[in-house]
């Protein structure tokens, strides 16, 4: 019910109609509030966390020389599966380690694929370049491999997948030589 007065020159009127105009402005916020509450709430939909076990989710990446690369065209080997970034520290170290015996454990049924995440091409060549690396090197340019299939977190994570496509291990810190020698062994198919 609003009383409606003519009070000093209609000053009564104008406060009442800020009154209604601040009652809908609130209440169109309150309303957009629980609509961006709500579909927070059902849209927060948990990546899952892949983990030992699991079977390794199929990808398809273009290398660096421009052939496209399916996790499935492995399947019978076993798969040293890198993530890693230009930037990364523990990436730089260990990538020597992981050329050197890429081509030993290539003749044994073990393959190396390497995953960068979302970098330029021209700082990815530069950095294959400077490490001299072989091996096939890919691009996950909209991440949708790194960050929606495998949902990786730290660089690098390494995942070793069996000839069945299981995963196997997955370490999320730089490897030794040793360390990654023993990994490429464990994954190695009888």
């Amino acid at each position: 019910m609003v009383i409606v007065r003519k009070l000093y020159g209609g000053r009564e009127v104008a406060k009442m109609d800020k009154k209604k105009k601040r009652l809908y402005i609130r209440g169109a916020l309150l309303l957009v509030m629980a609509a961006a509450i709500v579909f927070a709430l059902t849209s927060n939909k948990e990546k899952k966390t892949l983990a030992v076990g699991d079977h390794a989710p199929n990808f398809e990446l273009t290398d660096m020389d421009g052939k496209k690369v399916k996790l499935s065209d492995y399947e019978g080997q076993g798969v040293f599966l890198n993530f890693w970034g230009t930037w990364c520290p523990p990436c730089k170290k260990e990538m020597p380690y992981i050329e050197k015996h890429f081509k030993e454990f290539t003749d044994k049924g073990v393959q190396v694929l390497s995953v960068n995440i979302g970098e330029s091409e021209f700082k990815v060549d530069t950095f294959i370049e400077q490490y001299g690396l072989t091996f096939p090197v890919m691009i996950d340019k909209n991440k949708s491999v790194s960050r929606n299939s495998y949902n990786v977190v730290p660089l690098p994570t390494t995942m070793l997948i069996d000839k069945n496509g299981v995963i196997q291990q997955i370490i999320t810190r730089e490897m030794s030589e040793s360390e990654i020698v023993s990994l490429m062994e464990s994954v190695q198919p009888e």
